[in-house]
């Protein structure tokens, strides 16, 4: 997935300037709040000041599965304001507010047919894979990755409107039919999807979480019933509810045995989707309950464009508004803390950092 970061720790700074603060990955520590040297812009590149970076499951999945070159700042869902522009640099011009869908390559199969989160062959990727991330004062990105922000929408919602795209992508991953949905998973995607749901009219909306506040928050995002997933006889009691299954079921908890329990609780003809990483093998119990029932079993990564503009619209509208989910706001410095006192633990629902000038 990585290559050799670029601009940390060997590039030198564009003269005149300071080094800026980030939080960097160090294999011996983890998370560490460093100073780091600054990036010069190249000819094709922005750099953007950062406001606001969300903390995502997939930069706790990197860190604690160990798989981060040293040096590495993760962060890929930033707002902030383009503050430099290469001499060939395209996009939107200097002081514009905008947020970084952020992978691109622009000469792949995938990018060429509008499919740049599923970018193969020259992928570049900001926080998450070649290119340094948000978790600093200062990111480089591709003006292709920027989307300008609509008026109306503040930094923290900007921050997070990728995050509501993971979950729109999945949602648009199983075609355009509405109805009954259960969502298996109250983390920051889950919640976001049920918000989702609402605003193009599935129902009933149902939510499979552990944790009681998660809950809580569900209810304020439009789900119609939440329920505790391990809670004795659960399945036969929404089957009840939601009689002959769900019309989509969407698995955002990571848990492996979710997968079969999902088929079993689909309708017939039913869609089934994985949102989630799972790193894990996994195994059906029962796989020919996806023959009898005519499962559709499909799975969503990352987010277009496209996406990131709806929920932006959304937000610029009223109908979604990504605030509720922040449990912690923090700065770059306490991040490390936070990391281990409020991620690693799950208490955290959305850690979103304060960094640079909101708006």
């Amino acid at each position: 997935m990585f290559r050799k970061p670029e601009g940390i720790g060997t590039c030198p700074r564009t003269k005149g300037k300071q080094p800026m603060k980030a939080v960097v990955y160090r294999q011996s520590k983890g998370l560490v709040f460093e100073e780091v040297p600054d990036y010069p812009v190249t000819a094709d590149e922005v750099l953007v000041k950062v406001a606001n970076t969300g903390f995502c499951g997939s930069d706790h999945s990197l860190i604690a599965g160990g798989f981060l070159p040293d040096g590495y700042i993760l962060g890929h869902e930033i707002s902030g304001v383009v503050a430099e522009k290469g001499a060939a640099a395209g996009g939107p011009p200097v002081g514009t507010k905008v947020c970084i869908r952020p992978t691109y390559c622009g000469r792949c199969a995938n990018c060429l047919g509008g499919r740049p989160h599923l970018c193969r062959v020259h992928r570049r990727t900001t926080g998450i894979g070649d290119l340094p991330g948000g978790f600093a004062e200062y990111v480089r990105v591709f003006p292709q990755m920027l989307i300008p922000i609509p008026v109306g929408v503040d930094s923290r919602n900007a921050a997070l409107a990728e995050t509501f795209a993971a979950a729109l992508h999945a949602i648009n991953c199983t075609g355009p039919e509405t109805g009954s949905a259960l969502v298996m998973g109250g983390g920051p995607i889950g919640l976001s999807a049920i918000r989702i749901l609402k605003i193009l009219g599935y129902g009933p909306i149902v939510l499979f979480e552990p944790v009681k506040a998660k809950r809580e928050i569900a209810l304020t995002c439009g789900a119609d019933h939440v329920f505790d997933s391990g809670e004795t006889d659960l399945d036969r009691h929404v089957t009840a509810i939601v009689q002959g299954g769900f019309q989509k079921i969407f698995e955002c908890s990571g848990v492996t045995a979710n997968v079969g329990r999902a088929v079993h609780l689909a309708a017939d003809r039913g869609q089934v989707c994985i949102v989630s990483v799972m790193f894990k093998p996994l195994t059906l119990p029962d796989p020919y309950m996806i023959n009898f029932k005519e499962v559709r079993l499909t799975a969503s990564i990352s987010n277009t464009h496209e996406e990131n503009v709806q929920c932006l619209d959304w937000m610029a509208s009223g109908k979604l508004d990504a605030r509720p989910l922040i449990s912690d706001l923090t700065s770059l410095e306490r991040l490390p803390d936070v990391y281990r006192e409020r991620v690693e633990s799950g208490l955290a629902v959305k850690v979103l950092l304060q960094i640079g000038d909101e708006f």
